[in-house]
């Protein structure tokens, strides 16, 4: 079982930046889906971006689009999230997870392997 490990989290202000990385260990990345989920108080888990790390392919939900930039250092086994234009509605526990190379970034069910989350926190 992969295991994850979230780091990057904080506060920023509305229209600040924030890296967030997400470290593997137990089996190498570049043949999974890893993906970043966000949750907020009272909302359901959401698929942010995710990256095909054989391929190099993403997906981003709409509301994060030319924003966050999700990118992988297969060397390092680390998956990073550069978000950029924080609004106060990004704030949430943000999830990094890896799946199957098929899993599919708006279904969190199949994500097998989690992280424990960081918080990223939006506000003036």
């Amino acid at each position: 079982q992969v295991q994850l490990v979230e780091s990057g989290g904080g506060m920023a202000q509305p229209g600040g930046s924030l890296r967030l990385s997400c470290a593997a260990s137990g089996f190498p990345i570049y043949n999974f889906i890893i993906g970043w989920f966000r949750q907020a108080p009272g909302k359901e888990r959401e698929g942010v971006s995710c990256i095909n790390t054989r391929t190099g392919s993403t997906f981003y939900t709409d509301s994060v689009k030319d924003r966050f930039t999700i990118s992988g250092d297969n060397r390092r086994y680390t998956v990073y999230l550069q978000m950029n234009n924080l609004r106060p509605e990004d704030t949430a526990t943000y999830y990094c997870a890896a799946g199957p190379i098929d899993s599919s970034c708006q279904g969190p069910a199949s994500f097998g392997s989690w992280g424990q989350g960081t918080q990223v926190t939006v506000s003036s």
